[in-house]
């Protein structure tokens, strides 16, 4: 595992934009060899798409041939649902960029077999070759994508109910109303993350601290979903000074002294 701690939540999103689009721009994709790149939705990777948005204008880098796979969805929302992350992923990165249709991939919550249905997803990853770089964020709790505390740590994709936690956090997306908030996901496991060749987390905020030194200094547990990744070859954990701040100093000097 390695830590990069940055000043604030601008620094954490430029850093975590530029590291991507290198990513992308060394690998050279091609439409028979694509790029693939797992997301998130959430406040926390909206600094980095925006970021990455100025490089295609920029013309520094093209998505063309770059094939996502999103995280998560919540069950029983329509993907034209503003709160759905189908939308959110189209507002705030996919309509702004030149990646085409259908190398985006979210899971369908409506379908009539969710089980089927997550099932499918995983098939889809598997025969295109893996997830090369798969980005995500962490939750108060330590969940990784929404795979909630005590969650399998070789976990896949499937139905995940939410935790009360998570649901009181997400209800500023749905006017602080805790009652409109789903109650259950469709999610890749951290099975599902831990198979990608590098993960990339972001981190910002006071109420991530904890989150964070569980993931760097506490023990591998399916208490905290996100310490599986210290089993991981290649993960890096980009976070602000306040995420950073429940961390031993002699954690931050020893990563600090590595830039």
């Amino acid at each position: 595992m390695y830590l990069v701690i940055k000043n604030n939540a601008d620094e954490v999103g430029q850093f975590a934009a530029n590291y991507i689009a290198n990513k992308i721009n060394q690998f050279n994709p091609t439409q028979s060899r694509p790029f693939v790149l797992g997301l998130p939705t959430g406040s926390t990777p909206l600094k980095t798409y925006q970021n990455l948005i100025k490089f295609y204008q920029n013309k520094d880098l093209s998505f063309e041939n770059v094939v996502t796979f999103n995280m998560d969805e919540y069950v029983g929302l329509s993907e034209n649902d503003e709160q759905s992350y189908h939308y959110f992923m189209q507002e705030n990165l996919f309509k702004h960029i030149d990646i085409k249709k259908e190398n985006t991939h979210l899971l369908n919550a409506l379908a009539k077999d969710l089980e089927a249905e997550c099932a499918s997803y995983e098939e889809k990853i598997k025969k295109i070759g893996g997830i090369r770089l798969f980005l995500g964020g962490v939750g108060e709790d330590g969940h990784i994508a929404f795979n909630e505390p005590f969650s399998s740590l070789t976990s896949r994709t499937r139905v995940e109910a939410l935790t009360q936690s998570t649901i009181h956090a997400n209800a500023r997306f749905f006017g602080g109303d805790e009652s409109k908030v789903p109650t259950k996901a469709l999610t890749v496991g951290v099975g599902t993350i831990m198979d990608a060749d590098e993960v990339l987390i972001l981190a910002t905020g006071k109420n991530k601290a904890k989150a964070i030194k569980q993931a760097v200094e506490g023990a591998i547990s399916h208490v905290w979903t996100i310490s599986a990744l210290q089993m991981h070859p290649h993960t890096m954990i980009v976070c602000d000074q306040e995420a950073a701040s429940e961390l031993c100093e002699d954690t931050v000097d020893y990563f600090c002294s590595r830039l």
